[in-house]
């Protein structure tokens, strides 16, 4: 089988309908633009494909939810992808300086109607640039919706956003002032507000299914067991994984990391071998490992970035070898928004029989993430980082994989059987959940996620990329300000400091004004000290985020240069 978790049945067929629908757009066509109504993949795929938007007509693209399908013509086999690959990804950055395949770009649609998206000669899906590189859009998968852009348009249409008033008043925190000021929250990195959905469905399960789950004969334990597997399910289906047993819940990343290397790593990592880690990493991504090296005399060593904020990825490609046990890396860092391209790292690390760990904390809330397309043996995320409570988050594992990892902590629920003499351990998940789970933090989660689905994944990363626009647009109109590194894709979070202004005292400031930032190292001291920085203000976004929060901080950041630097 695969090292990426498809089988050899899966990659053969999504192989043959990938070409198949090639060719059918192809007949269609004398331009190369798939035909409106596009071509449909047959119903046996649904397994393998992931519904998402697609842009038909002359400025034609797809957007899969997880990666960009493109080739060249099929019919000639000129295709520039490596290994036989069924899809190239790319990004805004990469795109428009004509790298391709270039950095992974999780959602097309994202930039696809961004405004700020170069036209014109860089942009390769007018039909004169796809003629001359001859990149074609690929797929359209079930279920996706058809968003017609006229020829050659050079003011593209956005979807509605996300963020209008009646979604900020989905959540309660935010309606209040501080310091007088309206409050302006741009701290979801740390942690996001909560809407009254998530909050209302915590309290009807306290309220009124509240029981320990499982092995119970009476009605509240039936329910309140339905309401925990359910929301494991409502996890699986938003992560894309294959069996609810895959889902391990845990009180946060920092608990499901600290699984892996104590459960997995214990079994598996020896003296020396090696751990690759990059320099993006939160400290949660850093000291587990150093423990697990510690017992076991496996060595880190540390993938480099470039001074954009960017994963090197040709250091990356010479540090691999058969010694490399396990690369773990953020999807996205939580200092820089530095967006890592996961999907070839994973496949990279898999040619030399290495597992991968991302780190999800700070994409779930802004990019839709598909596991099987990414390809990591695990995949973690905090419930608080995407509008869920705190006390909750999620080890996602291939399930070959987590069926070889011996029990972590020992208790009830984990246990099969018990003597004095030894154990038997519970089939999974169950067999790394051990004692009383966090019941209601689990429905929470499962509220949370359903809530961000109705909104609608693909709209919410085009809404954090809009902002994220208007944010570093408007930052780079204050005085002094200098941002920390300027990777080729930002989600979520950006980093900078100010002269003469220390980020404390400009935390501070804001906090006057009214808006909440982060200032201070964000548990990531390794990259702002490879930028030369002990601390920084991290402004970071979330779904009820609007434009007037970006003018309130850019104008209260403007007021602030414009003043003298405050004495401690």
């Amino acid at each position: 089988m695969p090292t990426d978790g498809r089988t050899p049945e899966d990659v053969s067929q999504l192989d043959a309908l990938v070409k198949s629908a090639f060719i059918d757009a192809l007949a269609g066509s004398d331009n190369h633009v798939i035909p409106n109504p596009p071509p449909v993949i047959p119903s046996e795929a649904r397994d393998l494909l992931v519904p998402g938007r697609a842009i038909v007509g002359d400025q034609a693209a797809v957007d899969t939810m997880g990666r960009a399908f493109s080739r060249r013509d099929p019919s000639d086999a000129l295709d520039p992808l490596p290994r036989g690959r069924d899809s190239a990804t790319y990004s805004t950055g990469g795109i428009a300086a004509g790298r391709e395949p270039g950095q992974h770009w999780p959602e097309l649609n994202a930039f696809r109607l961004s405004p700020d998206f170069p036209s014109g000669p860089f942009d390769p899906f007018s039909v004169a640039e796809r003629g001359q590189r001859n990149l074609l859009p690929a797929i359209m998968f079930p279920d996706a919706v058809p968003v017609v852009i006229p020829s050659h348009a050079t003011d593209l249409p956005h979807p509605q956003s996300p963020s209008s008033p009646s979604l900020r008043a989905d959540f309660p925190a935010l309606d209040q002032d501080v310091h007088g000021q309206r409050l302006v929250w741009l701290d979801s990195a740390a942690t996001t507000q909560k809407p009254r959905e998530v909050i209302d469905a915590v309290s009807h399960f306290y309220e009124s299914d509240n029981s320990n789950v499982h092995r119970a004969a009476h009605e509240l334990a039936a329910r309140a067991t339905d309401a925990y597997e359910g929301a494991r399910r409502t996890v699986q289906r938003f992560l894309g994984a294959r069996s609810h047993k895959e889902i391990i819940f845990a009180r946060g990343t920092t608990e499901a990391i600290n699984l892996v290397a104590q459960s997995w790593g214990r079994a598996n990592v020896r003296a020396g071998d090696v751990i690759l880690l990059s320099h993006l990493e939160h400290h949660s991504n850093i000291v587990p490992w150093q423990l697990l090296c510690e017992a076991t005399g496996a060595t880190i060593r540390v993938i480099p970035v470039n001074d954009a904020g960017d994963i090197r990825l040709d250091a990356y490609e010479a540090m691999l070898s058969p010694r490399v046990k396990l690369v773990s890396i953020p999807h996205v860092s939580n200092a820089l928004g530095t967006l890592v391209p996961v999907e070839p790292m994973v496949q990279m690390a898999h040619r030399y029989g290495a597992r991968v760990l991302v780190d999800g904390a700070q994409s779930v809330a802004h990019i839709p993430v598909n596991v099987l397309m990414m390809g990591a043996d695990f995949f973690v995320f905090s419930g608080h980082k995407i509008y869920a409570p705190t006390g909750i988050g999620v080890l996602y594992g291939r399930e070959d994989i987590l069926e070889e990892m011996p029990p972590w902590q020992g208790g009830g629920s984990m246990i099969e059987d018990v003597t004095f003499e030894r154990s038997t351990y519970a089939q999974l998940p169950a067999r790394f959940e051990a004692g009383t789970p966090s019941l209601g933090d689990a429905v929470g989660l499962g509220a949370a996620l359903d809530y961000v689905d109705r909104v609608g994944r693909a709209t919410v990363a085009a809404h954090d990329q809009r902002l994220m626009a208007s944010l570093l647009a408007g930052l780079a109109s204050v005085p002094g300000l200098s941002l920390v590194g300027s990777p080729i894709a930002r989600v979520g979070a950006v980093s900078f400091v100010m002269a003469r202004h220390e980020p404390p005292a400009i935390g501070q400031y804001l906090n006057r004004r009214g808006i909440a930032v982060r200032a201070g190292h964000h548990c990531a001291q390794p990259i702002l000290r490879r930028f030369g920085h002990e601390t920084t203000v991290r402004p970071s976004l979330g779904i009820y985020n609007d434009e007037s929060d970006i003018a309130a901080l850019v104008k209260a950041l403007r007021d602030l240069a414009e003043s003298k630097p405050r004495r401690s």
